[in-house]
């Protein structure tokens, strides 16, 4: 059975964290200017146990955290409390997050390049939330923001890798790069072709006119 965490205490923690994250952005060099490239967009979490929703929207440099949203979503990641914590723990959560049965649905990009901006701020994802839940479901909630937040930005670039690997390799939803430079270099020489041909048939024509004509 799935353990249910008290709406109120959801709310308060998640109000908790949102101020933790809002002031490491304001401490960051850059004053939480790289989330302007995330404006309006919102990414989601569900887990299955306990059962949690969480959004995180973002408007004007800053993150806002709610429990309940009712639009579109740009990126989401489901799957149980296990599926979030061995993706934490993992040395390679790029190969985690494919291979793993969590589901990632929506454009994985922007989630990728968020993860890479919040994985440089150091968060403390689990002190505002077992202050608020108590230790058993705060660091719950705490393992679920890690394993989606928490990675290093080696492993974030090592998951855009491999998706268009798995994109390209095993999915076949786009040739790779080679068979596409390959392919352009095909119908360069194929025009190339095509305009030797022109000027041949051309110089026959005229060739043809002129037999043609009275002396």
């Amino acid at each position: 059975m799935a353990t249910l965490i008290d709406p109120a205490l959801h709310s308060a923690a998640l109000g908790a964290l949102e101020v933790t994250i809002n002031r490491a952005l304001q401490l960051a060099p850059h004053g939480g200017k790289e989330l302007a490239a995330f404006d309006d967009q919102v990414f989601a979490l569900h887990c299955s146990s306990p059962e949690i929703d969480l959004y995180l929207h973002i408007a004007s440099h800053r993150i806002r955290l709610s429990g309940i949203y009712d639009g579109p979503v740009t990126t989401s990641l489901r799957g149980s409390a296990a599926d979030f914590r061995e993706l934490a723990a993992s040395t390679d959560p790029a190969a985690t997050l494919i291979n793993g049965d969590i589901e990632l649905e929506g454009d994985s990009a922007p989630f990728i390049e968020l993860q890479k901006v919040l994985s440089t701020l150091n968060i403390d994802w689990e002190a505002p939330l077992v202050s608020t839940l108590g230790d058993v479901a705060g660091h719950q909630l705490a393992e679920l923001l890690r394993g989606a937040f928490a990675w290093s930005r080696q492993a974030a670039t090592s998951l855009t890798r491999q998706l268009e690997e798995f994109i390209h390799e095993e999915a076949r939803l786009s040739p790779p790069r080679l068979e596409l430079e390959d392919f352009y270099g095909d119908v360069r020489e194929l025009e190339l072709q095509v305009e030797r041909l022109e000027s041949r048939t051309r110089r026959l024509r005229q060739q043809i006119e002129q037999a043609r004509s009275p002396k």
